[in-house]
């Protein structure tokens, strides 16, 4: 599938049916294996972030390949000793990373529409409770109308009565 000229990986509607870190983490997976295979150069991620109840952020962000921000401060040539070992971060930590990632960014668009959602049925509350006081000042006026009406008739009958 294309959208604006790149390709959609998938669709995973279902994934909030049962969300979970468990779950998640199998999309993920695929979404790395396929960027490893080279099937994909990059990866983006774009999802709605939360900010409050009424106010969602489109967001997208780069989740492969991995950019490293690095402070100018430290020279590239400089050798730091990592521990845990550099084959470790790269096989376990990174791609533990990416998956909590990739979490984060389906959390936080799940947490995104039940505010858009809480936010419409508010206002449509508030819409229903304005119309109902509108409906209910409609019909006392017409109830009104009509009681005046029945009045009038009555007492033009017994004016005629007696005259």
């Amino acid at each position: 599938m294309k959208y604006h000229g790149m390709k959609v990986a998938d669709n995973n509607n279902e994934i909030f049916n049962s969300l979970s870190f468990e779950n998640d983490s199998v999309i993920a997976l695929n979404l790395m294996q396929s960027f490893e295979s080279g099937l994909y150069d990059r990866i983006e991620l774009v999802y709605n972030q939360f900010k409050n109840a009424a106010v969602q952020i489109q967001t997208s962000e780069q989740f492969l390949p991995v950019e490293i921000k690095t402070d100018e401060k430290v020279k590239s040539n400089t050798n730091f000793i990592y521990e845990p070992s550099k084959e470790y971060i790269i096989q376990e930590l990174i791609p533990r990373i990416l998956k909590i990632q990739f979490y984060k960014a389906l959390l936080d668009s799940h947490a995104a529409e039940h505010g858009a959602r809480l936010t419409a049925m508010h206002s449509a509350t508030d819409n229903a409770t304005e119309l109902l006081g509108y409906l209910t000042l409609e019909y006392n006026k017409a109830r009104q109308a009509a009681i005046t009406g029945e009045i009038l008739e009555i007492v033009s009958g017994a004016e005629a009565l007696k005259g």
